[in-house]
Order: structure tokens, then C-alpha cells, then sequence
């Protein structure tokens, strides 16, 4: 007797949530390898980034969000926005990430982009940093009251077990129809492009607090050579101290942001990686569209 044909599934998934809930973490979990950087900076997600995972039949298109920038006015910040706003208007489902027991003004201003009728989950990330799970109950109870979710999820974005449970749930929402993309693909960006993504999260993270999240990388080179990638790439500051601060003194920070991405972007590229970083100032930069258009931002 023939196996019955189990129909193909396939849908847009928008991640969305304030800054600094989770939402990369949880993309690099659902992906199953990094596509998006993750650092305790807020607002490190700069673009929207698809990350794409098959799961037998279904194919899952997870959209990669900014966390909503709600105090700053600069032009890179509108333009953040925009990639959110434009992110909800095109996707058939929403998850909507929190901290677990948390709900604050930036999570609600969030809340009330989603738009009407577009069904959405409640994913509460961070889960483990939860004592008792009963706590948990009068806050959900809140939540739904907050908004019609169709499902809740507590979850920790580090746990595999958590994370499959999420596909299972995800699935009935997704819309029987042909994939979008081939079964081995992992991302719709460029390799190009996550080799400038991969610079700036380690420029945040050994950065810290220090410097502005104002600060940019543009890759100038990317080349390959059979196994070999040649890689150039600048990071902008906005002040002259700002430079100061990315060198370190005798070029020690510098050369560490260098080293750890280039360790991380041969495992990524399965390849031998030269990169080459430089640090320039231009002051403003974040303010001006033409200098945004120039530098890759949407």
C-alpha cells in the first residue's frame, strides 16, 4: 500500500520583542547555527535576517527582528523600526518573546505594533532564571488579557528540548504550500554580509558598556580563493576616543576582535579565513540616511 503524501507546510515566523529578551539566541536555536549575532549590548540586531529550518515537512522561515528602538530619534534608529513594522506586515505568524514573568512600558509599546488578527505567541524565554514555575501562573493570566495570544510558550531559548517543543507548536499555524527556499539553505543573507555581522558582535561584546551602540562595520572585501577567504573590513566610530577604545592600548582589542572572528567565520564558512580590520571615524553617521544607505541598512 502507498505511504499517504503528507503535504508540504511553509510559513513566514516574525521573532519580535524589545531589545535584549532573546530573540537572536532563540533565532540561532530554531535555525540550528548561528546566523544572527547575540551580545548583552541592546540592539545588536540591526537588519532583518531570515534563518531557515526544514523539519519534515515543513519548512520554517523565521524573520530575525531589531528589538523596537523606543529613546532614541537618530535616523538609524527610525530605520530600525521600519524593518520591524515592515517585518509584521508579511508573515503568518508573530512570536512575540518577553522575559519569563516580565512585561514592562518597552515590551507593551511592542505589544501594540502587532498587527489585528495576526496570530501571535507568547514565547516566555529565559525560563531558568525562574525559581518555581507556579509563579508564572497569575502572570500569564495577565498576558492573555494583554492581548489574544493563540498559544503560550515557556521556554529557555538554550534548551533543545524546549526548542523542538516550539516547532511542534509553530507547525498547524504555517499554511500548506511548496517551500520557499531549497532544503539545505540556512539563510537568505550572504556570506559577505554575515562576516561584517560576526566583527560587530565581537566589537560589542569585548567593547562592553564602553562604546556606543552607534557603531558600524562595512565589509570593503570579501574574496575566496578555493578554501581561502580574504576578508577586509572597517569599523565605524563616531568619535575619535571611540576609536581609542576599539584599538586598546598597542592595538590589544583590536587584534582580539580580529582573532576571535576570524575563529568563529572558518567554523562558519568551513574555511581558512584572512581578515583584516581597520577602524575609521565619521561622525554623525548614525543620523544620516545616505550615509545608512551606504552602509547596507534598508
Amino acid at each position: 500500500m502507498a505511504e499517504p503524501v503528507v503535504a508540504q507546510r511553509c510559513g513566514l515566523i516574525a521573532i519580535v520583542g524589545r531589545p535584549n529578551v532573546g530573540k537572536s539566541t532563540l533565532m540561532n536555536a530554531l535555525v540550528g547555527q548561528k546566523i544572527s549575532i547575540t551580545s548583552k549590548k541592546a540592539q545588536t540586531t540591526r537588519h532583518r535576517i531570515t534563518g531557515v529550518r526544514c523539519v519534515g515537512a515543513t519548512q520554517f522561515v523565521f524573520v530575525d527582528t531589531p528589538g523596537f528602538q523606543m529613546r532614541h530619534s537618530a535616523a538609524l534608529n527610525r530605520n530600525l523600526n521600519r524593518t520591524v513594522l515592515a517585518s509584521l506586515g508579511d508573515v503568518d505568524l508573530v512570536l512575540f518573546v518577553v522575559e519569563a514573568g516580565r512585561f514592562g512600558l518597552d515590551d507593551a509599546k511592542v505589544l501594540a505594533l502587532l498587527p489585528p488578527g495576526k496570530p501571535a505567541i507568547l514565547v516566555a524565554n529565559k525560563l531558568d532564571a525562574i525559581k518555581r514555575r507556579s509563579d508564572l501562573l497569575p502572570w500569564l493570566k495577565t498576558m492573555q488579557e494583554r492581548h489574544a495570544f493563540t498559544e503560550f510558550v515557556p521556554i529557555s531559548a538554550h534548551s533543545p528540548a524546549d526548542v523542538e517543543r516550539l516547532f511542534a507548536i509553530i507547525e498547524p499555524h504555517l499554511p500548506e504550500q511548496p517551500w520557499l527556499y531549497d532544503a539545505d539553505a540556512l539563510t537568505d543573507r550572504s556570506d559577505r554580509f554575515l562576516a561584517g555581522e560576526i566583527v560587530r558582535e565581537k566589537l560589542f561584546r569585548l567593547t562592553g558598556d564602553e562604546l556606543p551602540y552607534t557603531s558600524t562595520v562595512v565589509v570593503d572585501k570579501f574574496e575566496e580563493e578555493g578554501n581561502l577567504r580574504r576578508i577586509a573590513a572597517t569599523i565605524i566610530v563616531e568619535r575619535d576616543a571611540h576609536k581609542g577604545m576599539v584599538i586598546g592600548d598597542g592595538g590589544e582589542r583590536l587584534k582580539r576582535i580580529g582573532s576571535e572572528a576570524r575563529q568563529e567565520l572558518e567554523r562558519l564558512l568551513d574555511a581558512k579565513v584572512f581578515l583584516e580590520l581597520w577602524v575609521k571615524v565619521r561622525s554623525g553617521w548614525a543620523d544620516d540616511e545616505s550615509h545608512l544607505r551606504s552602509y547596507g541598512y534598508e
